[in-house]
């Protein structure tokens, strides 16, 4: 056994492998997380998809006709806004994560399933479904779904998401579309 002042060094110190590890163990679940986010809305990469939508009429139909038409497309695309902008919402904020929501394509095992449970949990609680979802987003500790402890959900959504923001998200988790 060499004396203890001549003992060779370590080509690589245990503290330093040890932080390589540490990152690794992030860097993979924060990849996971980014491409299961990118994957549910719709940014896989491969360029932009643009689709054209004619809003001509058929020579025949008159100029009223093609106004209702046009309404009524307006109408429709108005009223698929707030789903489209509650889903946006529930992705990026890490909904999807925990809850399962077959309207977001998310079956997270660690909250209550959404598609299901806000409905009997407002029942429970005797509660309207859209203040039960608002008060389990803003204050989550208020009812505590069966099965379920306290502080599981993170309490902050009620200040970092702005009111719009949570407006769309209660519309889509109601909605269940």
């Amino acid at each position: 056994m060499a004396p203890p002042g001549n003992r060779p060094k370590p080509m690589i110190a245990v503290a330093e492998v040890l932080m390589w590890v540490l990152f690794v163990l992030l860097l993979f679940p924060a990849g996971v997380v980014g491409w299961a986010v990118g994957h549910y809305t719709g940014h896989q990469g491969g360029g932009t998809r643009t689709v054209t939508v004619s809003a001509a009429a058929p020579a025949t139909t008159t100029a009223p006709a093609t106004t209702t038409t046009a309404k009524a497309a307006a109408t429709t695309t108005a009223a698929a806004a707030p789903t489209a902008a509650g889903k946006a919402v529930f992705l990026s904020a890490g909904c999807a994560a925990c809850h399962t929501f077959k309207p977001a394509g998310a079956s997270g095992k660690v909250g209550p399933d959404l598609d299901t449970t806000p409905a009997v949990d407002a029942k429970k609680d005797n509660m309207a479904l859209a203040a039960f979802v608002r008060e389990s987003i803003v204050s989550p500790n208020a009812y505590i779904a069966p099965g379920f402890t306290k502080g599981l959900m993170p309490q902050t959504f009620g200040t970092s998401l702005s009111k719009a923001k949570i407006d769309a998200l209660v519309s889509f988790i109601v909605s269940g579309k």
